[in-house]
């Protein structure tokens, strides 16, 4: 099959094409963790169904190649890659040990809340540390997701389209989050994970500022039931600016060479011309 003209389930002119090309969308990864874990069913069901000590990081690269091929690969491998995730959900259980409930991992209410955390920590960490978008290409960005919810196994009526909806979603669940146990284990990991020796120095001095700054970041309800308190909102948006103004220094096309490389898959088969730039979105 030629793919040569497939610029996937997105397009070159989405907000998505362009936002997720910014490297800021990793420290916004690390968010998006610290939030899903605040959902007791949610989070127990990753612990449940991995051994998520020894492979977080593979956990983390997962979800940045499933994030990849969905914005940038071909619709076809694109809609493979939802078929894998749901597939996988559809087997999986977990069991409350308060009750003894046993449910699915891929209940809609779990999909919906790990959906709405990551597209929230993606939204939010890109905008307040300096890339720039309108308040109505914010609300075309989240509308766009409805697209990567359907691949999940959600129904796109039900996933919030702007950033009124994602608000008034996250006011309604609030009441059912919790730091538990397993909210602690990820907590726990986030802050410092298992490396080998040789490479302490670099967690010190990287891993620990992108935690921090991914932390800092969540929303004061959060901060809240984690019991530790944040900076001050004006010295995280500092820190989220300086951090995102050093990497966007790193030129694209070294960051991109990173595997597994969608972006430049997506250049080379679409032209350069479908080269992610947050400059597009002002034209």
């Amino acid at each position: 099959m030629d793919t040569r003209g497939d610029a996937g389930l997105f397009g070159t002119g989405s907000v998505t094409w362009q936002m997720h090309g910014d490297p800021m969308m990793w420290v916004a990864g690390v968010r998006a963790l610290y939030l899903q874990a605040l959902h007791p069913r949610a989070v127990r069901g990753v612990l449940q169904n991995s051994d998520f000590r020894r492979d977080a990081w593979g956990r983390l690269m997962r979800t940045a190649d499933f994030v990849g091929t969905t914005t940038y690969g071909t619709s076809e491998a694109a809609e493979r890659a939802g078929a894998r995730v749901r597939r996988i959900h559809g087997m999986l259980r977990a069991t409350d040990p308060a009750t003894g409930e046993r449910y699915g991992v891929g209940e809609p209410a779990l999909l919906l809340w790990v959906h709405c955390a990551e597209i929230d920590s993606y939204l939010h960490v890109l905008r307040r540390s300096g890339f720039p978008l309108t308040d109505a290409q914010a609300d075309r960005y989240i509308a766009e997701h409805r697209v990567s919810a359907r691949l999940v196994g959600l129904d796109p009526q039900t996933v919030p389209a702007n950033r009124a909806e994602l608000a008034a979603y996250f006011e309604k669940v609030r009441p059912e989050l919790a730091a538990g146990p397993e909210a602690r284990v990820v907590d726990d990991f986030l802050r410092r994970p298992p490396t080998h020796p040789l490479l302490v120095p670099v967690r010190a001095l990287l891993w620990r500022h992108v935690a921090r700054l991914a932390y800092a970041a969540l929303p004061p309800y959060a901060h809240e039931l984690y019991g530790r308190p944040a900076p001050a909102p004006a010295t995280v948006t500092r820190g989220l600016r300086a951090t995102g103004t050093l990497l966007r220094a790193v030129p694209a096309r070294l960051r991109w060479q990173l595997p597994p490389k969608h972006i430049l898959r997506a250049m080379a088969r679409l032209g350069p011309q479908a080269r992610p730039a947050a400059g597009r979105l002002r034209h």
